[in-house]
C-alpha cells in the first residue's frame, strides 16, 4: 500500500493485513480532535511504559528531520518500522507534514526484499540494514537508528556502494540517528556514508551538556516540556556536536577498572561481521569478569569447532588498548536475545549466560 500525502482520502486506502489496518488507524487517531497520541516504548533500556505526546511536538520533530535531509513535497518514502513505537510513528508523521508519497512494509528483517524502483527517504534498523544490503543503493536518504551501527556493517555499506558506483550514479546520503521515545525519535544524526563522521550533530534547537557522571543532557523545548537526563555516557565536543561513548549501566567494573562495552563491540565488529556483546560476569576476586559472547548457529558452544577456534584466534590477534578490555572467556551462542525493535537485551542475554 502507498499513501500519498499530498492527496489523502483515508476512507479510499484498502488495506491489505493488519499492520496496513494498523497505519488507518493511527492516520484515523491523528486526525482526531485529541491533542495527543499515545506511544510505547521498546523497553531496550527499561520496564516498557505507554505515554501520551502532544501531536504539535510531533511535527516539530517531523519539522526538524525533514529540513536536515531536505525532504521535498511529492518524494516516495517507506515506512518498514513498527508503528506501535515512536520510530513507526515519526516516519508516518513526516510524510504527512511534508506532504510525502509513503510506502507501507510490513515490518521485517528484510523490508527491501521486493523494492525495485529508486526512494527519497527510509528509516531502518540495523539488523534490517544488514539484510538489506542488495537494495540500500536504491535509497537517496537512509537513516539507521534503534542500535549502533557497527564498524562491519559500515564496511558493508561502503562495499556496496563501491560496486553500485560501477553501474549507478543515484547518490545516496546514510546517516546514524541518536534519540529515544522521549525525544520523539531522533535528535542527532551522524553521516556514515559517503562521509564517515565521529561525531553527531544535533539539530537546530537542541542544547547538550553533561551531567557530573559524564552523561548526556537533553534541552529540547520544542520536544519535550523537561530537561531530559540519559544514562549515555558522552563526550562533547562544542555547543551542538557529541560522541556516544556507551550505557552507564552497561559499565562493567573488573577489578576496579570500568570498561565501556560498546567501545570493545565496535573495535571487534571491525574484524568479524558477527553480532558481539560484552558482558561482565560476577566473579569473587575481579568483582566482575569480562565475557565476549558471539552470535552464530555453526558455532560449537565449547569453541571446539574449526570455525569457533578460527574466531577465537582472530579476537585473541586483536590488539586491545588495554591488557583488562581482553575477554576471560569467549562463549558462542545461536541466537542473541532482542527488543522487539532489534536492539541487543543485556539483561536476557545475561540471565541466559548465568544459568548456563
Amino acid at each position: 500500500m502507498t499513501v500519498d500525502f499530498n492527496n489523502l482520502n483515508i476512507n479510499n486506502l484498502q488495506p491489505e493485513n493488519e499492520y496496513e489496518n494498523n497505519i488507518i488507524y493511527f492516520l484515523k487517531d491523528w486526525f482526531s480532535d485529541d491533542g495527543k497520541v499515545k506511544v510505547q516504548t521498546s523497553g531496550s533500556t527499561g520496564i516498557p511504559k505507554v505515554f501520551e505526546i502532544e501531536k504539535e511536538k510531533m511535527r516539530n520533530s517531523a519539522e526538524m528531520t525533514c529540513d536536515f535531509l531536505g525532504l521535498k513535497m511529492g518524494d516516495k518514502a517507506l515506512n518498514c518500522l513498527p508503528i506501535e513505537y515512536i520510530s513507526g510513528k515519526m516516519m508516518v508523521v513526516r510524510a504527512i507534514e511534508r506532504k510525502l508519497q509513503l510506502m507501507i512494509k510490513n515490518p521485517s528483517t528484510k523490508p527491501l526484499e521486493d523494492l525495485d524502483e529508486y526512494i527519497d527517504f527510509c528509516a531502518m534498523t540495523p539488523l534490517q540494514v544488514e539484510n538489506s544490503s542488495d537494495k540500500i543503493h536504491l535509497i537517496k536518504k537512509l537513516i539507521i537508528g534503534g542500535a549502533a551501527v557497527s564498524e562491519s556493517l559500515k564496511s558493508k555499506i561502503f562495499e556496496v556502494f563501491r560496486q553500485q558506483s560501477q553501474i549507478s550514479d543515484f547518490k545516496s546520503q546514510i546517516f546514524e540517528t541518536y534519540g529515544m521515545s522521549e525525544t520523539l525519535s531522533h535528535i542527532a544524526l551522524k553521516e556514515i556514508y559517503p562521509n564517515s563522521q565521529e561525531w553527531f550533530t544535533a539539530f537546530e534547537g537542541i542544547e547538550i551538556s553533561a551531567d557530573e557522571r559524564g552523561c548526556l543532557k537533553i534541552s529540547a523545548p520544542k520536544l519535550n516540556d523537561q530537561i531530559l537526563q540519559t544514562n549515555d555516557l558522552v563526550e562533547i565536543r562544542d555547543e551542538n556536536r557529541f560522541r556516544f561513548l556507551g550505557r552507564i549501566d552497561h559499565v562493567i567494573n573488573s577489578g576496579g577498572a570500568k570498561i565501556f562495552p560498546e567501545e570493545l563491540e565496535a573495535l571487534v565488529k571491525k574484524e568479524i561481521s558477527n553480532e558481539v556483546v560484552f558482558l561482565g560476569l560476577k566473579d569473587e576476586v575481579l568483582g566482575q569478569k569480562l565475557i565476549l559472547l558471539i552470535e552464530d548457529v555453526d558455532c560449537s558452544k565449547d569453541g571446539q569447532s574449526e570455525r569457533s577456534r578460527k574466531l577465537k584466534s582472530q579476537i585473541s590477534n586483536l590488539k586491545f588498548e588495554k591488557s583488562f578490555h581482553k575477554p576471560k572467556d569467549i562463549i558462542f551462542v545461536e541466537e542473541i536475545p532482542r527488543t522487539p525493535n532489534g536492539k541487543v537485551n543485556r539483561k536476557e542475554l545475561l540471565n541466559l549466560i548465568s544459568g548456563m
